[in-house]
């Protein structure tokens, strides 16, 4: 099994077509159809079934794809890992959900960079179950997210605690005085429940069942935009959205009978990755009195 063969399948999952992925990885289109009959004879199943127009997956290939997708991943992790340390005596990867990073992350690892230029440190962003899979994969060494890893080997801190509100543009919002539950599903609602865990799913059962929501996306700091230009409502961390209840450009709109509950976020590491508790140390240290 092969980095080529394994990236070369990745690549053809995506682009669902021979030709097109033998483009874009600058090899001929036999050496695609070489690199996946040996990654299926290796396996002995079949990864793709012939379609109209392409290839689509079979059940043991979407199976495969996550393994495939988390050994290229060790395999770079590794790669840059053995460059750095001829250069720096540690490696530092953070993984995080982009609304905490966009929050509150930043001045935490800026203030690491500075006191610790031996540390070479890497920044990876996405959603909370695929960091917990990373750290566990031993891909990053901290993870903050919204859902806590409880597993043995590993530590897991409350990193902070959000409060969840629901925000408009003032151009649009057409409740000054509050909103009640019932009316939520009149909204022009923007959603993006997913990143929230256990909040995510209160979200979701404050509409009816199967309510058809206008706009889905699965980044809340993209949503920002989106909200200020004036597309709709939406619930959000209320840190995620400061700077632009202070500029004017959003306003929270008052829940009159019903409540929200905080957003928690989480800090998780091992207990034995060196580098990880030197971050961790150095954070609680910053975040002390002076």
């Amino acid at each position: 099994m092969t980095s080529d063969g394994l990236k070369t399948f990745i690549m053809l999952s995506k682009l669902k077509n021979f030709t097109r992925t033998a483009e874009r990885m600058f090899v001929a289109q036999s050496t695609v159809t070489n690199r996946i009959f040996e990654l299926e004879k290796e396996i002995g199943k079949k990864l793709f079934v012939r379609r109209a127009g392409g290839v689509e997956l079979t059940e043991e290939g979407s199976v495969f794809l996550n393994y495939a997708v988390r050994m290229t991943e060790l395999e770079e992790s590794f790669i840059q890992e053995v460059n750095s340390s001829a250069k720096y005596k540690k490696t530092l990867k953070i993984g995080a959900i982009n609304a905490v990073y966009e929050s509150a992350l930043y001045p935490v690892i800026s203030n690491f960079i500075r006191k610790r230029k031996d540390i070479s440190t890497k920044v990876m962003l996405g959603h909370s179950l695929d960091m917990l899979q990373m750290l566990q994969d031993k891909i990053i060494d901290v993870a903050f997210s919204y859902v806590p890893l409880k597993k043995a080997g590993f530590a897991c801190e409350e990193f902070y605690s959000d409060r969840l509100a629901l925000f408009a543009s003032p151009r649009i919002n057409e409740y000054k005085n509050g909103i009640r539950k019932a009316e939520l599903a009149n909204l022009d609602y923007l959603l993006c429940n997913f990143a929230y865990g256990d909040v995510g799913v209160f979200i979701l059962s404050l509409f009816p069942p199967r309510h058809a929501f206008g706009f889905e996306i699965d980044n809340s700091g993209k949503l920002i935009h989106y909200l200020t230009d004036g597309f709709g409502y939406s619930f959000l961390p209320c840190r995620l959205a400061e700077s632009e209840l202070q500029a004017g450009l959003l306003e929270e709109v008052r829940l009159i009978d019903f409540a929200t509950p905080a957003i928690v976020t989480y800090c998780s590491y091992s207990k034995t990755n060196a580098a990880a508790c030197e971050f961790l140390q150095t954070m609680k240290e910053d975040s002390q009195p002076n």
